[in-house]
């Protein structure tokens, strides 16, 4: 029974069914199974929602699923990436980003997109209505444009005329015509049919184009777009029609790595499935929601059945892996349908019924739809989820396994997975290569790697390691390696050889295997980024994932930027925001947003070596990398040892998004009390204690920024290079000056 619960199981897409079943497994976990969720998106739109967002009545939070949030809640790895194929023999994801993920269950649910490729023209200059991220990107961009220059005209046409593309138009008109008033904003509605929304009854039909009609949308009935250029639709019968933006809202297509990865689709590409959502060619993948195609039943390509089948998802996969019989699910044939007309009404459809439009029913839809939602945006804070560091339900499962595990030597990871997870890093990275100095290395059997040091160089050791704050392993692994990479950065010297050590969470061996492989490829990526070379570590199973790195860089003697190297006149100058800190600790308490842990996990990726090296150029004689002791920690230590004096500009330092919110809800790291101390060496830190931002001096960042001293009269330019080479964050946000008080040496000047 213990081999059928060591199992990986991974979901493709962050669709309702998935939402669904990710909170039903949250409540309702699977011991053993390690749950991971690829989604290329943070935040996942609420189709129900989505018109009033456009129309205006909803903001962003209000009509997204937080997944990143939500796999916090449910102890779930959450890979931000895009799936592009899938390699059945060996039950594996092909990536964008990633390396590929081995499963043993997969689900998929990511939706469709609107069907143009054949027309010409319509793919590189039509907004498609799906994947809808992009589109909202357009409309949002599009709105900003309309506000800018509020008297211009604007043409719109939308291509579509079902449910989507009517509801679109009427939408779009209220929000638009809200700045630009009745007479500018022209909308074009093409359709091929004779009529609109074909899976409608008679009445709803005839009462939308009556209030189409009504509001000046120009209906084109029987024309068939033929071709899109920039600024013109054109249809088969010749008519055309010149329009600013073109919205594209026709039929659902699937991508089409599924039907080439070897699975049964429908005639357009959608996967097959048996009325228990398995793939009728694999039984080991489930599909729901818009890419799935029920093999005994029909249905539209709508958000209310993906949102029922998330519980039929739920129980089946529960019992796939607990070997019991599978249930069957049948859809209902006819949905109550609630179309928004973006004024505040809707109108009801179902069967041969319909009803409306009502400011009543528009309530009505806002209430279920609100309804929907709170489940998602209202997660109990969960003990197991409290503390800082990754904690992940699914891999804890495994340490209440029988089998003994044992500590010293006994914990290492086994030599046939290292072998296998080096094997397979290495047919990944075909160019593999180590450095000419590398004597001995990661290939030799040697129990010390041996390595040549250049003549006239000095050699600057390094060494950081700590737990996961991330349930990806891959990106993990680039975080940690930027980390530790930073230490040589600050020091001015280029980086050599590294060394790891890791800590990988109690598994099968399958389990182990595969997360080491994703640990080691992201850190792997980044050192040869680096042109650094890993010459060899070790591995250890533990309680929780960790990783640390031991890294050797070579420097000229004059070129060393040391922290005692600051001067009176000179500039400070920060690289990155800070705040990485309160919003992990948020995270921890479901309390930050997934896009604001999206900007943490981007700056963390952001390496710092291009910022040392303008440093450099720009004639800095001191440097340090803003990490565990904060910003205060770090600078106090450069500040001794230079023994000047500082003035900061609180006002000046950048934070990341959310930072402040945070603050506001007194959330700190759990370090944040000890990094405190350095307040005594802050002169006036009483007066400028109960200020906002305050705390973020003391907040301890994971592959943090730079610090310099430059300067000032290369400040400006320093600043310029460090934005045009992608630091955008980068900011001066103090200056030096000659010290008296090397008791209280830093002093806030805002």
């Amino acid at each position: 029974m213990r081999d059928n619960l060591d199992r990986d199981l991974v979901l493709i897409g962050g669709g309702h069914s998935h939402a669904i079943a990710l909170r039903l497994l949250a409540i309702n976990p699977l011991p053993g199974v390690r749950l991971t969720l690829i989604s290329e998106t943070t935040h996942t739109p609420y189709s129900g929602m989505l018109p009033g967002h456009v129309a205006g009545f909803y903001n962003f939070d209000e009509t997204h699923i937080d997944l990143r949030r939500l796999c916090r809640f449910a102890g779930v790895q959450f890979y931000q990436d895009r799936a592009m194929g899938l390699n059945l023999e060996k039950n594996q994801i092909i990536c964008a980003k990633h390396p590929s993920v081995t499963f043993n269950l997969l689900s998929i649910d990511i939706g469709s997109t609107p069907a143009k490729i054949s027309v010409s023209g319509a793919e590189d200059y039509a907004i498609a209505a799906k994947p809808v991220p992009q589109f909202l990107t357009a409309w949002s961009k599009l709105l900003e444009e309309v506000e800018r220059t509020s008297s211009k005209a604007l043409n719109l046409a939308i291509v579509g005329g079902g449910a989507g593309g009517v509801e679109l138009a009427l939408t779009m008109q209220q929000r638009l015509r809200k700045v630009l008033g009745q007479d500018t904003i022209k909308i074009h509605l093409f359709h091929r049919g004779r009529e609109l929304m074909n899976s409608h009854n008679l009445w709803v039909r005839r009462c939308l184009e009556k209030i189409l009609k009504q509001r000046g949308i120009q209906v084109h009935l029987q024309e068939t777009v033929c071709e899109v250029k920039p600024n013109l639709v054109r249809c088969e019968s010749g008519f055309a029609v010149k329009c600013d933006r073109i919205f594209w809202v026709t039929q659902a297509s699937a991508p089409s790595w599924l039907a080439r990865s070897g699975l049964t689709t429908d005639s357009q590409g959608f996967i097959l499935v048996e009325d228990t959502l398995q793939s009728v060619s694999h039984p080991q993948i489930f599909a729901a929601g818009d890419i799935a195609t029920m093999k005994n039943y029909w249905r539209p390509k709508a958000g209310v059945f993906a949102v029922r089948q998330g519980r039929p998802l739920f129980e089946n996969l529960k019992r796939i892996v607990l070997g019991k019989p599978l249930k069957l699910y049948r859809p209902q044939k006819d949905i109550l349908g609630l179309i928004g007309t973006g004024d505040g009404k809707a109108i009801a459809s179902r069967g041969n019924w319909g009803l409306g439009p009502s400011k009543l029913l528009w309530s009505w839809k806002d209430y279920i739809d609100r309804q929907f939602m709170r489940q998602f945006s209202e997660l109990p804070e969960m003990g197991s989820q409290t503390e800082e560091g990754n904690s992940n339900i699914r891999n804890k499962t495994d340490q209440t396994s029988s089998i003994m595990r044992c500590g010293g030597c006994g914990s290492k990871v086994g030599s046939p997975i290292l072998e296998r997870v080096l094997g397979r890093i290495k047919a990944d990275n075909y160019n593999w290569e180590e450095s000419q100095d590398v004597i001995i290395g990661l290939d030799s059997p040697d129990d010390a790697a041996a390595v040549r040091v250049p003549a006239g160089l000095l050699m600057v050791h390094t060494i950081d390691y700590f737990r996961s704050l991330i349930n990806d392993p891959f990106v993990f692994g680039q975080i940690c390696a930027n980390h530790c990479l930073s230490d040589l950065f600050a020091m001015g010297a280029t980086p050599h050889t590294a060394l790891a050590i890791a800590s990988i969470p109690y598994a099968t061996d399958s389990k182990v295997e595969e997360t080491l492989y994703q640990l080691l490829s992201g850190a792997i990526k980044i050192l040869s980024q680096s042109q650094t070379s890993l010459v060899g570590g070790h591995t250890t199973e533990g309680a929780e994932l960790a990783l640390g790195l031991s890294c050797n860089g070579l420097v000229s003697p004059d070129k060393l930027l040391p922290k005692g190297g600051m001067k009176p006149g000179q500039v400070l100058i920060l690289t990155k925001a800070l705040g990485t800190g309160i919003l992990f600790a948020a995270d921890m308490r479901l309390k930050a947003k997934g896009r604001w842990v999206d900007g943490a996990v981007e700056s963390m990726l952001s390496s710092n070596q291009q910022a040392s090296e303008i440093f450099l150029q720009h004639g800095a004689t001191a440097c340090t990398d803003i990490t565990g002791f904060g910003l205060v920690g770090h600078l106090r230590e450069m500040v001794q040892a230079s023994r000047v004096a500082v003035e900061l500009n609180l006002e000046a330092i950048p934070v990341l998004e959310g930072v402040r919110e945070m603050l506001e809800l007194g959330i700190v790291s759990s370090l944040h009390s000890q990094n405190l101390y350095g307040s005594r060496y802050i002169r006036n830190w009483e007066e400028r204690r109960l200020h906002p931002l305050y705390s973020i001096l003391f907040d301890p960042q994971t592959s943090g920024g730079l610090l310099a001293s430059v300067p000032e009269a290369e400040a400006d330019r320093c600043v310029a290079s460090l934005q045009q080479l992608g630091y955008a964050r980068a900011r001066v946000i103090g200056s030096v000056a000659q010290s008296t008080d090397l008791t209280r040496p830093i002093t806030i000047i805002r």
